[in-house]
């Protein structure tokens, strides 16, 4: 019998999301800087944006940033609570990403896809890529696809008596 293991394909998605969700988060956090201390620098009109309180809006993308980089760090950590912190926060910035989109339609319309490609990478195959990630002592389990399991004592087939 042969156990399956996660492919690399799978593991890398794991991989991709945590550096998108660190990447996206950073960006978040240095948009709302600049949103918070030199809001002169943003160019947004207020009938293009729903939100109009640049102050606000600093905020939601300061916290939503620095939630989103501790939710990628934990991910790289293959740690279960990140990946479900992490689906419910993409899914929030997605819906920030929509509210952006009259004053930002090709970065909002961008985010929108990087975090639909963020999303299938967490909810398709979790389980064996963490096992996979979580295994840093043993190299070689990054390249295994599949390993053979010695079979138990009632597996053993005895060849019928001639």
């Amino acid at each position: 019998m042969a156990a399956k293991r996660a492919g690399p394909a799978m593991t890398g998605l794991v991989v991709f999301a945590g550096v998108m969700l660190v990447v996206t988060g950073l960006v978040n956090v240095f948009e709302g800087l600049i949103a918070l201390f030199n809001d002169e620098r943003l160019v947004i009109t207020p009938e293009h944006f729903v939100v109009v309180d640049l102050t606000g809006w600093g905020w939601v993308l300061l916290i939503s940033g620095l939630l989103l980089l501790a939710a990628g760090c934990g991910l790289l950590a293959a740690q279960t609570w990140a990946r479900i912190t992490a689906i419910v926060l993409v899914g929030l910035h997605v819906i920030l990403q929509i509210l952006s989109l009259g004053a930002y339609p090709i970065w909002s319309l961008l985010m929108i896809a990087l975090d639909t490609a963020v999303l299938y990478a967490l909810t398709a195959g979790w389980s064996d890529a963490r096992d996979r990630i979580g295994r840093r002592d043993d190299a070689a389990a990054w390249d295994v696809q599949e390993t053979e399991t010695p079979p138990s004592a009632t597996e053993q087939r005895v060849p019928p008596m001639a």
